[in-house]
């Protein structure tokens, strides 16, 4: 017996119309299709940056959606309930989403999927944020992967489906169900004037996404071993913000990346193996959910971070005014473009709970209120690998030296001159537009004189590092 009653479209972290496998079975269920984003805790609690990111891939859909004569109907609440009354509301027989890895996620996606069977729903989860579901994926003992390099090459020859075409059409109901309007969210409103300043440097939505997927695989890949850790050169793909929001799915970037290598493009399998670091990230995050709050190896509870953030030396980590150019530049970065160089977050993260010993959670919250493309996994396993206290982690004795890291992927200070004004006769418009960016709160400005000694010197950091290390009980 067909079923010809509306399918609700659940849309989180998928915010595409191509290779969308839960728009595509809400489609071929037959019956309108009704699109929804629901606006419930997990988003009134992102971070300033990404929340105004968010809110520009929302409207982006919303545009593309309407082109297709669908539209993006907008609530607000907890998710159980919103969805129990639009069921209601729009006389639907199943409710269909992509899945999410996160604890919370997990948690109330449960508790929905229960709810909508109950009352004889459909209720159906779909994959599509990540290559491979983290279920699928055991080492030889069974068992999650703890360790990258194996992960990588269980994964590497695996078949994954070519990416789904986005529908033709998309059925719309005969009325539309009542909708916020997304404009009286403000969920830019704690961006203030920053808003503005990172605007330009954001690539939102499909479209934008797949125009920067070809450009980096046609002109950029084939340098990208060496070309990602050059901090002033365009060397990455940029793809990050639209993975954080499923504005392009994992598996267009695989096999874009394969057709690379097949191709000859020499350091296409290194940015492969880049998404399969994601994918780790996100197998940790599903395994091992106490990884976004708590130290994820045993004993480094007992390791002496400092833990309180209301520091004057963590104020001057958070200003970019740390008095190490390389780090400041970084951070200087982050606030301008909402995004900051892989290499450099690496080097940020270690000055921090290295060689000023503060505990990893301080900058992973800073990250989560700055960042337009943060990713809840990517951003606990890069903190707390680099802290020295995660899954495969960098041990703790490696504790990066940002001069030698400017000297080898900044050798001219380009990038150091981009983002940094203070003591520049003629500063860039970038380096400026830090001051633009930054709360008024803090006072600063490009007449300032830049800080003459750092927070931490590096040679003392690094042996003070290193004792804390030696002395540890675990």
């Amino acid at each position: 017996m067909s079923d010809n009653r509306p399918t609700i479209l659940w849309l989180r972290r998928d915010l595409r119309l191509s290779d969308h496998p839960a728009l595509v079975a809400a489609v071929e269920r037959g019956g309108p299709v009704i699109p929804v984003f629901i606006r419930d805790d997990s988003v009134d609690r992102l971070g300033a940056a990404p929340r105004w990111r968010l809110g520009l891939s929302l409207e982006d859909l919303a545009a593309r959606l309407a082109d297709k004569g669908s539209r993006l109907i907008f609530r607000a609440g907890p998710a159980r309930e919103v969805l129990r009354d639009l069921v209601k509301e729009a006389g639907a027989g199943a409710v269909y989403w992509s899945r999410l890895y996160d604890p919370e996620a997990i948690e109330r996606d449960t508790d929905v999927k229960s709810l909508l069977k109950d009352e004889g729903i459909e209720a159906e989860s779909f994959e599509g944020h990540v290559l491979f579901e983290p279920w699928t994926v055991e080492t030889g003992q069974g068992g999650y992967y703890k360790v990258y390099s194996p992960m990588w090459r269980a994964v590497k020859d695996r078949e994954v489906p070519e990416a789904l075409s986005t529908p033709s059409k998309i059925p719309a109901p005969e009325s539309w169900p009542e909708s916020d309007k997304l404009e009286d969210w403000q969920l830019g409103a704690a961006m203030n004037r920053g808003a503005a300043v990172c605007l330009p440097h954001q690539r939102v939505g499909e479209e934008a996404a797949q125009g920067r997927l070809g450009w980096f695989a046609g002109h950029a890949i084939g340098d990208y071993k060496t070309g990602r850790n050059m901090v002033a050169d365009e060397g990455c793909s940029g793809l990050s913000e639209n993975l954080t929001y499923g504005e392009i799915s994992p598996r267009q970037c695989w096999h874009a990346g394969w057709r690379a290598v097949e191709e000859g493009a020499e350091g296409a399998e290194t940015w492969v193996k880049e998404l399969v670091w994601r994918e780790f990230a996100y197998h940790l995050i599903y395994h091992t959910p106490q990884i976004t709050e708590r130290n994820w190896r045993e004993g480094w509870d007992r390791f002496p971070w400092e833990e309180k953030e209301d520091r004057q030396s963590v104020l001057r980590w958070k200003q970019g005014r740390t008095g190490v150019p390389f780090v400041d530049a970084a951070m200087r970065e982050m606030y301008v473009t909402g995004k900051m160089h892989n290499r450099a977050r690496m080097i940020v993260a270690s000055y921090l709970t290295k060689h000023m010993m503060t505990h990893w959670e301080i900058g992973k919250r800073w990250f989560e209120d700055c960042l337009t493309d943060w990713d809840p996994a990517s951003n606990a396993l890069g903190w707390q690998w680099t802290a020295g206290c995660g899954p495969d982690a960098a041990p703790y004795f490696r504790i990066f030296n940002p001069e030698t890291q400017a000297e080898k992927f900044d050798k001219d200070g380009t990038y150091r001159r981009r983002w940094i004004a203070e003591g520049q006769s003629r500063p860039t418009k970038t380096a400026l537009s830090y001051f633009e960016a930054i709360p008024r709160s803090w006072g600063l400005s490009p007449d300032d004189a830049y800080p003459g000694e750092p927070v931490v010197g590096l040679q003392e950091g690094r042996k003070q590092a290193l004792a804390a290390y030696e002395a540890r009980d675990f």
